[in-house]
């Protein structure tokens, strides 16, 4: 056995004091925070949150997990703490998800103390980006274009849609970046994409034009929040789910309208 193992079986025997509890329930807090704020479905994150809090001495822990709100109270012996944490944001980052839960497997066999968990969170919460932004745009356009191909456009709605949505993808990570709202950033990447892609209707250019305005907008398909929203109805987080179904319509609806402004502007009612 180990000596961080060591350590944590006697954790589990011994109820943690008033301090330990309070620190205990900030890294469970933390943790949640994290799954929540970047695309977790519900019932992941308050098993993370469960195996956090009882893998760092807790007794046991309830969670309740709402749209952008998360409230626990953990008990050991007589001591018990209640906190809340507010999840400001909400997006979609897969490699922090998967950093958590591996973190908290981690926790459950007694690998790491409070003060080497509090350090993992801290590098999770900073990690960055795998590819370099360059990268992503080119590649997320030449994803829209193969698409536009698998639904039958021609080679020069392909290029269109290529440059579309790499154009969208730029413009969604300037406004991001600049932290506007996000569906104000839904709809204006949908405008852009739309004015691009509106080009492929021009005299003789292409022969599929409807295909590229369509496949210039599939990088801001909710496919996470809506199959979140699912998973979340099926395994009876209903608050959560009805919320995360809703923000998957307002998407589709910013999408279709900045779509539609820019048809308007270019004139490509096609």
């Amino acid at each position: 056995m180990t000596d961080a193992a060591r350590r944590a079986d006697q954790n589990a025997n011994a109820p943690l004091t008033r301090e330990a509890l309070a620190d205990v329930i900030d890294l469970a807090l933390w943790a949640g925070q994290l799954l929540l704020q970047h695309g977790a479905e519900a019932e992941r994150v308050e098993e993370t949150l469960h195996y956090m809090a009882t893998g760092l001495g807790c007794e046991w822990i309830d969670v309740l997990v709402s749209p952008n709100v998360i409230l626990v109270t953990t008990s050991s012996g007589v001591e018990f703490r209640t906190k809340v944490r507010r999840v400001p944001t909400l997006g979609v980052d897969m490699t922090r998800v998967s950093a958590v839960n591996r973190l908290s497997r981690r926790v459950v066999a007694g690998e790491l103390d409070r003060a080497t968990v509090r350090a993992e969170l801290e590098r999770i919460s900073n990690l960055k980006p795998h590819y370099n932004r360059w990268l992503v745009v080119l590649v997320v356009g030449m994803a829209c274009a193969a698409f536009s191909r698998l639904f039958g456009a021609d080679w020069p709605a392909f290029a269109v849609t290529w440059l579309a949505a790499s154009a969208a993808m730029f413009v969604r990570q300037e406004l991001a970046r600049r932290e506007f709202n996000p569906l104000l950033v839904i709809l204006a990447t949908a405008f852009v994409a739309g004015v691009f892609a509106s080009t492929a209707g021009l005299p003789g250019l292409s022969a599929t034009p409807r295909l590229a305005l369509a496949a210039s907008v599939l990088l801001l398909v909710p496919g996470v929040p809506l199959i979140n929203a699912a998973e979340d109805l099926i395994k009876g987080y209903l608050v959560i789910g009805i919320v995360r179904g809703m923000v998957g319509i307002l998407i589709s609806l910013c999408i279709a309208l900045g779509l539609l402004l820019a048809m308007r502007l270019t004139g490509a009612w096609l």
